[in-house]
C-alpha cells in the first residue's frame, strides 16, 4: 500500500468520463485526516453538494462531491430540442428508470450496480485505497434522496470484504466498514443487500433523517436496516417531507453525529 497522502485534483482526472467531481479541502489541505463522499438526490448535479461539503466545514475533512454516473432522459425532463442539445444537467444513480406501479413515481430501488462499480471500484478501491493509501474506515458517506440509498447500499455492500483496506506484514487487509453514513430521505435499497444468508450486520455506523411522512422510516424500512446494520439511529424531522434540511434543528443531528465519528477511528 502506498504511504498515505492528501488526494489531488489530478488523482481524479483518470476517472472521467466515469466520474465526475468537485473537491472541497479544509484550510489547510495537509490538515486533511478523514474524506466525506457526497451523492446527490434524483435529478441534482454534484457542483451544488461541493457547496454543501463547503458549509458543513467539517474541519480536516476532504469533501468529494460526485456527479451520479448516468443523465435523465430531455424527455423526462420536458426540454425543448434546443434544451436538449445543452450538456446535462441533471442525473440519477440508477441502473435504469422505472415507475413504481403503486405510486406512478420513479422507482426508489432502481438497481445501483453501475453506480456502485464506479465509486466502489475506481473511486474508492483504485483512487482513495490504491493511489493515496487511505482505508475504507477514513471515509465517511453523505446522500440525498437517491444518493441516500446508495450511500447506505454501499455500506450495505462492503462488509462482505470487496476493497483491500491495507497490507500488514505482507498480509492483505480487506476493509469492511466506513467511517459512517448519513442519508437524508434515502431508504436502503433490498438490490444492494448481500444475499449470502450467513451475512453478518454491517458494522457501519448509519444515521437517517427525513420527514414524518417518509418511505426512508417506515416500519418496514426501519426494520430493514436494523436488520442489516448494528448502529442505526433515526431522526424524524417535524416537517412531513424530505426536502433538504433548513434551519438549526434540522442541521443538529448530522452535526452530532458527525462531530462523534470524527473524533476516533471506528
Amino acid at each position: 500500500m502506498p504511504q498515505i497522502r492528501v488526494p489531488t485534483e489530478e488523482d481524479f482526472t483518470a476517472l472521467a468520463p466515469q466520474i465526475t467531481t468537485s473537491l472541497h479541502f479544509p484550510s489547510p489541505p495537509e490538515s486533511t485526516t478523514a474524506i466525506l463522499i457526497l451523492f446527490h438526490g434524483l435529478g441534482d448535479d454534484h457542483p451544488a453538494f461541493q457547496s454543501f461539503a463547503k458549509s458543513l466545514n467539517l474541519p480536516g475533512v476532504l469533501g468529494i462531491s460526485v456527479r451520479g454516473t448516468s443523465a435523465l432522459p430531455a424527455a423526462l425532463l420536458g426540454l425543448t430540442e434546443e434544451e436538449a442539445m445543452a450538456p446535462p444537467s441533471h442525473f440519477h444513480w440508477g441502473d435504469d428508470l422505472t415507475l413504481d406501479q403503486r405510486t406512478g413515481e420513479v422507482d426508489a430501488d432502481p438497481g445501483f450496480e453501475k453506480a456502485a462499480g464506479a465509486v466502489l471500484e475506481r473511486l474508492i478501491g483504485e483512487t482513495l485505497i490504491g493511489k493515496c493509501g487511505w482505508r475504507l474506515d477514513d471515509i465517511l458517506l453523505f446522500g440525498y434522496g437517491q444518493g441516500g440509498s446508495l450511500a447506505l447500499g454501499l455500506a450495505s455492500r462492503v462488509r462482505m470484504g470487496n476493497l483491500v483496506a491495507e497490507v500488514k506484514d505482507g498480509e492483505v487487509v480487506y476493509g469492511k466498514e466506513f467511517k459512517g453514513v448519513v442519508s437524508v430521505g434515502g431508504p436502503l435499497p433490498m438490490s444492494m443487500i448481500p444475499t449470502v444468508s450467513t451475512r453478518e450486520k454491517s458494522k457501519t455506523p448509519v444515521l437517517v433523517c427525513c420527514g414524518s411522512r417518509s418511505t426512508a422510516v417506515d416500519e418496514d424500512a426501519t426494520e430493514l436496516l436494523r436488520k442489516e446494520f448494528e448502529d442505526v439511529k433515526v431522526v424524524v424531522w417535524k416537517k412531513p417531507d424530505d426536502s433538504p434540511p433548513g434551519n438549526r434543528e434540522e442541521v443538529l443531528p448530522m452535526m452530532e453525529f458527525f462531530a462523534e465519528r470524527l473524533r476516533g477511528p471506528i
